[in-house]
């Protein structure tokens, strides 16, 4: 009787590396010509759902976004976890900009990436169980060829996709 292996299909980060790269942008904002005295922010909020970006205005805003992202790059983030919400005007002439983070795959990829590994006519089972996908089979080499084709989907979903769980 062969064992039955499988992994986990999930969208997550590493909350201790997405502080690191606030306090990394926060000291390079103390320290930056062009952000020195902007009184400009970057904080975490609502347990790590989000990020709250205030600034003088919306060039400043852009600048600490592109900080932001080449830190999170450095520490091994996806920025795609970056959902930027819509600039807003703030107390004392600032601008603020939430940034939403994407956790969890949503009902529809989920389904996208159910449809995609059983066109693929491979020999495992998808499951969706609630913000991830577990995949059953009893191939690790058919396992192996599930995550390398999820992969190279990952872009054109965008979504950034971790396997866990392999057994």
């Amino acid at each position: 009787m062969s064992k039955e292996c499988s992994f986990d299909v999930v969208s997550d980060f590493d909350t201790q590396e997405l502080v690191n790269a606030v306090d990394q942008v926060k000291r390079e904002i103390t320290t930056r010509f062009d952000l020195k005295d902007s009184n400009s922010e970057i904080d975490i909020e609502n347990n790590a759902a989000e990020l709250v970006l205030t600034t003088t205005d919306e060039t400043r805003l852009r600048n600490i976004l592109d900080i932001l992202e080449t830190k999170m790059t450095k520490r091994g983030l996806n920025i795609r976890i970056l959902d930027p919400q819509s600039v807003e005007h703030a107390l004392g002439g600032n601008v603020r900009q939430r940034v939403k983070l994407k956790r969890g795959i949503d009902k529809d990829l989920a389904k996208k990436i159910v449809s995609t590994i059983k066109d693929a006519k491979l020999k495992v089972q998808p499951s969706i169980q609630g913000d991830q996908v577990r995949v059953v089979g009893k191939d690790k080499d058919v396992l192996q060829e599930v995550i390398g084709m999820l992969r190279q989907q990952a872009d054109a979903w965008g979504a950034p996709l971790q396997f866990t769980n392999y057994r």
